[in-house]
């Protein structure tokens, strides 16, 4: 690898990014980094049909979020911009027309009303859906079928047209593709694909060589679904001369629904309950908002370290990766051929690996961030930060702290108390009031057990008959760390006034 590695994603501008998405970036990105390579982000806003406002600026969020930012973007620039397909616009008819000129492309000016006709007309059994190809073509309005004075009128009066690339009808290409070693194709089984679209901007197929050209792309990473268009690529680049530049492919497996059945997709998600963009998206047009992994409560750490493991492993079973050992550890040698399910559970669970080693420091934007939307003041960083370390391990999301820390930032409003209601005797209710006026004015856990202990000891009460109404008093349910801690951490006045109105409850 003499040549200095680079590396794209090149996503359409067209909604909320999916984690598929996301996991093509985190491949290319450990990839460059391992190498000291470039990682670009250049945006494919050829289709102005499917533009929709705000998700460039989105993507490029999303990026930031997983701590995924490229070398050269939109954004940044750098030295082969600009980074927008549409700003390159003037770049492409060149070599659309060179591919004419030298005879392996042609004008197409069939209309929609045309296509469709020829759909119909050419339907057979064994052919249920004809397409423009090699067997086609010469039925069709074009330039291969049309005298060149015919052709010359109909450009010079501007009749709307595409160009299309000319399809051998039957020649074997090969390439070596980094995941899946050989790959054949024969080019008969190809329509003959728009390379220029009627007005003027590319289609995927042409911009994408010549941008990975013009860019000096060395390594493209892309869905396996782009596997069937590998024909189109490779002729293109041996055409326009560059054959000896074409990018080495890797095509990455796909994302599958949680049975295997099918690529995982936002229906999926809906249906199933669980996030498949990596933060909140809403529809411009229909004003819906789709729940993003963000949102949901995930770490970034955890989210990349869950797509890193959806299609490849080290080898070794180890499972919890920074973004750090990730690019020391990736290698395409280790990616997988197959598809990989998606399993939430599993997604889950490196959430919760990554809350519990989290440092408080670490937790503490999430968490106050969290407790700000759920209407809790958590204004002492320090007090902040020992509560996250008393509750974290509890914590699968980091919306879980308002739940699981909320009593900590505010009195609950009325504790129920029913659970203990039935056994309830004076002697309790004595042992409480005691308790108040006796509770330590440090904040020490151990302090608190002991008074608390030996004061039921002095009242002959069981402790265990005590530490729950005592729970349900301090936090308002049966949950939260050791009460003791809990205790210690509200302080003598407020462990007072819970008491007080956990009293007057059972009363």
């Amino acid at each position: 690898m003499s040549k200095k590695i680079r590396v794209r994603f090149a996503p359409s501008p067209t909604g909320g990014l999916h984690l598929g998405g996301v996991r093509t970036v985190l491949y290319n990105y450990l990839f460059a980094r391992q190498h000291l390579g470039d990682f670009i982000l250049r945006i494919e806003d050829t289709d102005q049909s499917r533009f929709v406002p705000g998700a460039e600026e989105y993507i490029m969020d999303c990026l930031r979020w997983c701590g995924l930012e490229p070398d050269e973007s939109p954004l940044t620039g750098g030295n082969y911009g600009p980074y927008r397909q549409s700003e390159r616009k003037a770049n492409y008819r060149a070599y659309a027309e060179k591919l004419v000129a030298d005879g392996h492309a042609y004008y197409a000016f069939d209309t929609p009303e045309e296509l469709e006709k020829m759909r119909e007309d050419f339907r057979t059994t064994e052919n249920p859906s004809p397409q423009y190809d090699h067997r086609l073509r010469q039925q069709m309005k074009n330039s291969l079928r049309l005298s060149k004075d015919e052709v010359a009128k109909l450009l010079s009066d501007g009749v709307p047209h595409v160009i299309r690339i000319k399809m051998p009808a039957d020649q074997t290409l090969r390439f070596t593709d980094l995941i899946r070693g050989e790959v054949e194709f024969n080019t008969g089984h190809v329509d003959d694909k728009v390379l220029l679209k009627q007005d003027g901007m590319p289609t995927y197929h042409l911009a994408v060589v010549v941008d990975d050209y013009l860019m000096q792309i060395t390594h493209a990473f892309r869905g396996e679904e782009w596997l069937p268009s590998a024909p189109v690529h490779v002729l293109l680049w041996d055409y326009l001369g560059w054959k000896d530049s074409m990018p080495q492919w890797a095509h990455l497996p796909l994302i599958l629904k949680p049975d295997g059945n099918g690529k995982l997709s936002k229906r999926d998600g809906d249906r199933l309950g669980f996030p498949v963009f990596a933060m909140n998206w809403t529809d411009p047009k229909t004003g819906e908002t789709t729940t993003g992994f963000r949102e949901r409560g995930f770490l970034p750490e955890a989210f990349v370290n869950m797509l890193a493991m959806l299609g490849w492993n080290d080898g070794t079973g180890k499972e919890i990766f920074s973004l750090e050992e990730l690019v020391q550890a990736f290698s395409l040698e280790r990616v997988h051929k197959g598809g990989a399910k998606f399993d939430f559970e599993k997604a889950k669970w490196f959430n919760h690996e990554w809350i519990k080693a989290a440092t408080p420091d670490r937790l503490l934007p999430d968490v106050k961030a969290v407790l700000s939307q759920q209407g809790f003041e958590a204004n002492d960083d320090d007090y902040t930060k020992k509560v996250i370390a008393l509750v974290k391990d509890r914590c699968t999301f980091t919306t879980d702290f308002a739940e699981q820390a909320g009593f900590f930032f505010k009195t609950p409003a009325a504790p129920d108390m029913q659970a203990v209601a039935g056994k309830w005797t004076a002697e309790k209710t004595h042992f409480f009031n005691e308790l108040m006026n006796k509770l330590p004015a440090s904040k020490d856990a151990a302090a608190v057990e002991q008074i608390f202990k030996d004061l039921a000891t002095a009242h002959n009460i069981k402790v265990g008959e005590l530490q729950l109404p005592f729970r349900l008093m301090l936090v308002g349910g049966k949950f939260g760390p050791a009460v003791f801690e809990i205790a210690a951490m509200l302080g003598a006045e407020e462990t007072g006034k819970r008491i007080r109105q956990g009293l007057q409850a059972l009363a």
